[in-house]
């Protein structure tokens, strides 16, 4: 019997994994952060699945989300990313992740982490909005809006509300699993899963 997911999952092996084992739960070290801004960045315009189908490609092309070595990207390594099929060919977001990676850095510099920063703005706890249907699960809240605007002013690039509220989604600031799921925090087994946490 196959678990009760999120209807948004069940195109395919790999996006029930992710809903399992990823969407949803807490993220606190920088290195999984930059990861998730990155692929969250390129998806902008695109779905969830074709990221993610493009996933190990990505961590190829980017030195495995190494955001010190993308940081210091020189021309030619940015020249063979736009011939590298595996990947978005976006030349726009290509050249976002080498100044996102440089604006990730200052905020480890100010805050002592990437991850001290960012979970501030919900206490460094997830909220669990506790979603009945996909319908009630919002495309950006306040609360991202705020964030996408703190981003923006510190240098970050393709970060709109959208797209930061699907990485606090990602990244377990929120937990947007419907009632019904295996996951929700209202499900038996999701309370079990959250305790492990």
């Amino acid at each position: 019997m196959e678990p009760i997911r999120c209807g948004w999952c069940s195109a395919s092996d790999l996006y029930k994994k992710y809903h399992d084992e990823e969407w949803g739960i807490p993220v606190y070290d920088d290195a999984s952060l930059f990861e998730f801004l990155i692929l969250e960045t390129f998806q902008a315009g695109l779905s969830w699945i074709t990221i993610l189908n493009k996933r190990e490609n990505f961590r190829a092309a980017f030195d495995n989300f190494d955001y010190k070595k993308i940081a210091n990207y020189p021309e030619d390594k940015i020249e063979s990313l736009l011939q590298d099929a595996g990947i978005i060919r976006n030349k726009l977001k290509i050249r976002s992740a080498v100044s996102n990676a440089q604006a990730f850095i200052k905020i480890q510099e100010e805050f002592g982490s990437f991850s001290d920063y960012i979970w501030k703005f919900t206490d460094g706890k997830p909220i669990n909005n506790n979603p009945k249907t996909l319908k009630d699960i919002p495309a950006t809240t306040p609360l991202s809006d705020a964030i996408s605007k703190d981003l923006k002013k510190r240098g970050f690039k393709f970060v709109g509300s959208t797209v930061i509220y699907a990485q606090m989604q990602a990244t377990g600031m929120v937990n947007d699993h419907i009632e019904d799921c295996w996951k929700s925090p209202q499900s038996p087994k999701g309370k079990l899963d959250i305790q492990k946490l």
